[in-house]
């Protein structure tokens, strides 16, 4: 898997839990559309993410860009954790 392949793989993550969190944002996708990922400020991956997705259109078949804008950066959820040293 190349590094196009993850980020986009990250974003699709990201993307599907925001329809989950706001579904009324997916309503408006078209039913059957191929969404591609788009990410503000990385115009290589933006290039690769529309090449591939026009490749995987069929003739009539809509394609949507997700453009994002801004993304969190990715954080633990533990809230506690303890370290025990191993005993040999």
């Amino acid at each position: 898997m190349n590094i196009f392949e993850k980020k986009n793989t990250e974003l699709i993550k990201e993307f599907n839990r925001y329809i989950r969190e706001h579904p009324e944002f997916g309503d408006s996708i078209p039913k059957g559309a191929i969404v591609a990922m788009q990410m503000e400020g990385d115009e290589d991956f933006n290039t690769w993410s529309k090449r591939l997705a026009e490749s995987q259109a069929e003739e009539g078949q809509s394609v949507i860009y997700v453009k994002i804008k801004r993304i969190k950066p990715i954080r633990s959820r533990i809230e506690e954790v303890i370290l025990e040293p191993a005993s040999f």
